[in-house]
């Protein structure tokens, strides 16, 4: 690897538009499309051909018409592109770059749970690998697990693996039975309640959003929940001009460049996820000349979490 490709790392101007220049050639010469999900660096985003959520991405790796596909995101979502598209070649410019949460539940814990459950479906928060996917039911987002769970006909469910999203989604549907795994997303988990209220009082005309994968004592005091395309429909249509951000601080970028004349604000400095911020500009670059570093899922694996992600889809409306 030469110092090249990371230069971007310096924070110059200079060398950061010589670095998309770079992408922008190497992206033709390839024929790829890049991806990126709203957590990415701001510069990340600026280089991006499609923005989105887990769902959103999902959707548009299935359309896309191009040979390569580079995911600048975590391990699972390439795992789901590579699912979905099993002819493409799926690039993960940091292979590093991985969710703590989806490792936190694994195909032998996952096996040992429905032993437990036996007869009991599995959802399968897209935040999960692809054996675990393959051992599931149905995925599900955090766009659409309520429409998910509430289309199974049984009324007990196993939730894998996000306890908060579980969570909240046992708090609107009463109906069901909902059996949760100790999982959760470390980002959204270490925010305290105690910053929130101080955000709340410092920004007093804010409206307060926040993603599902926060715990309770942070949703408890939220004006909306939803997921990150939940929160740009949300903030579009509302007529407030400020707003406090519960999720990944990666988010507010995108918000500010669609609403203009709106004010975004992070309750917390711990709401930073390191592995999206592993992806660079140079990563992407590297990424691109040398297609590194490709995500393949097994064929066997594949198709058996193909099934699961395809009756996620079959729940949602046509677009």
């Amino acid at each position: 690897m030469t110092k090249d490709y990371f230069l971007d790392m310096d924070n110059n101007k200079k060398y950061t538009q010589a670095l998309k220049t770079k992408i922008a050639k190497l992206k033709r010469e390839k024929k790829a499309v890049i991806i990126a999900h709203n957590y990415e660096r701001p510069e990340v985003q600026q280089v991006a051909d499609i923005l989105g959520d887990s769902l959103e991405l999902s959707r548009a790796v299935t359309k896309v018409n191009a040979k390569v596909v580079v995911f600048c995101g975590v391990h699972f979502m390439a795992e789901t592109a590579s699912i979905l598209n099993p002819n493409k070649k799926i690039l993960l410019p940091v292979k590093e770059a991985g969710c703590p949460m989806a490792d936190m539940i694994t195909l032998v814990k996952l096996k040992q749970l429905k032993a437990k459950y036996p007869g009991v479906p599995v959802v399968c928060y897209v935040n999960s690998s692809a054996q675990v996917k393959a051992e599931s039911d149905v995925c599900c987002t955090s766009s659409n697990a309520l429409e998910v769970v509430n289309s199974l006909s049984d009324g007990e469910v196993i939730f894998i693996p996000d306890k908060n999203l579980g969570s909240y989604i046992q708090s609107k549907l009463k109906n069901k039975q909902i059996v949760l795994w100790e999982g959760f997303c470390p980002t959204h988990i270490r925010v305290s309640e105690e910053e929130i209220m101080q955000a709340k009082k410092k920004y007093p005309q804010a409206k307060f959003i926040a993603h599902p994968e926060c715990p309770q004592r942070l949703l408890q005091h939220a004006d909306y929940i939803g997921s990150t395309s939940g929160m740009m429909r949300y903030i579009k249509e509302s007529k407030d001009k400020e707003f406090i951000i519960g999720t990944e601080s990666g988010m507010i970028y995108r918000l500010e460049q669609e609403n203009p004349g709106k004010k975004f604000y992070s309750p917390s400095e711990h709401f930073i996820c390191a592995d999206m911020k592993l992806t660079t500009l140079g990563w992407i670059a590297y990424s691109l000349e040398n297609m590194v570093y490709e995500v393949k899922v097994p064929e066997q694996t594949r198709k058996k979490a193909r099934k699961s992600l395809d009756r996620m889809l079959a729940v949602l409306p046509k677009k």
